[in-house]
């Protein structure tokens, strides 16, 4: 079972980001990234048109539990902030994704009309070698804008998934190349490529839209209606393959992809709306969630069992777990970066 070893608080200085821009509710504006077993952490946010980072420490800190197995923060120092030479979008961002290897990382972001821009980070993840690529939407962004999300393959970093909420739409690109566009049904609020490929065919999308998760590649090959007249807000893809959709009904609804069939429902895990999952790099049969309001708690999906919690201190502008390891950051609208470790 995945134990936590620690939670720090963190503030952004009010020199880098004074006010925070409004978030959409399903917020994806914040990434993590470790490397191994780093004793510091750097988390990146996304405020306005820009990127800014933080370098947190991690060292000489306890875990600290109170009751229910509820984490109490400990005070951190931030050893260095700036903002990223990344190149800034004309409108807000919506969403930022880091991609990679421990050691080599890309960092991607797409605005309020769906222009993505990809950056590789320097060695030392204190600021990027010049943007790689930058595509607009090949409908020009024309439309009222909303919110925006991106995700990249897993074997392949260079092709990127675009979803667009008030387009209905999502643009494949490899590179600055637009490959196709997949019209939703609904306003897609998730996306997330699968690792592995099902019933022979590979880079399979999943895409929360509506009340409603499908997959598909060029065109919805499964869906099914997840919780009827509730909106889901986030999609995540365990190492094993297993996809886990969460949303207004405040319930963990997970999917074997190769039967279509569900394998576990964890019914009201969280006192609001989920918009925040992922799995744990540990042990997959555990989750992350977050709720709409400041909390995250962790546990066991196939017995419904819950491990862990914390909370922040206001409503959470964004959530993001390291790739590589179970690490995790939650931004809240009071300034701070809660991170937890866990091994």
């Amino acid at each position: 079972m995945p134990e936590a070893k620690k939670l720090i608080k963190a503030a952004v200085p009010e020199s880098l980001i004074p006010h925070p821009s409004p978030v959409n509710l399903q917020s994806t504006r914040l990434a993590v990234h470790a490397n191994g077993v780093s004793s510091s952490c750097w988390v990146f946010l996304a405020s306005g048109s820009c990127v800014h980072k933080l370098h947190i420490s991690l060292e000489d800190l306890l875990d600290a539990r109170g009751k229910e197995s509820l984490l109490i923060p400990e005070p951190a120092k931030v050893l260095e902030s700036s903002s990223l030479s990344h190149a800034p979008h004309r409108s807000e961002i919506q969403s930022i994704t880091l991609a990679g290897t421990e050691d080599t990382c890309i960092l991607g972001s797409v605005d309020t009309y769906g222009q993505l821009v990809v950056s590789k980070l320097n060695e030392s993840f204190g600021d990027v070698e010049g943007v790689t690529y930058s595509v607009s939407p090949v409908d020009a962004g024309i439309g009222e804008g909303s919110w925006a999300g991106l995700s990249f393959k897993p074997s392949q970093l260079l092709v990127a998934a675009v979803a667009r909420s008030l387009c209905w739409s999502i643009d494949i690109y490899n590179q600055d190349i637009h490959l196709c566009t997949l019209h939703t049904l609904w306003n897609p609020n998730s996306i997330t490529f699968l690792d592995q490929p099902i019933h022979g065919q590979s880079s399979l999308l999943a895409v929360a839209e509506g009340s409603q998760m499908n997959e598909g590649n060029g065109g919805c090959v499964q869906g099914v209606s997840v919780s009827i007249g509730n909106m889901l807000y986030s999609v995540s893809v365990s190492s094993s393959g297993y996809i886990a959709v969460g949303g207004a009904d405040r319930s963990v609804t997970v999917y074997d992809p190769r039967r279509w069939s569900v394998v576990s429902r964890c019914v009201n895990c969280s006192k609001y709306e989920i918009t925040g999952l992922a799995f744990s790099s540990v042990n997959p049969n555990y989750i992350y969630v977050q709720g709409v309001d400041y909390e995250v708690l962790s546990g066991d999906w196939k017995e419904s069992k819950k491990a862990f919690s914390f909370r922040g201190d206001s409503n959470s502008l964004g959530f993001s777990k390291c790739s590589s390891r179970d690490l995790f950051a939650g931004w809240c609208d009071s300034g701070n970066v809660f991170v937890a470790d866990v091994s």
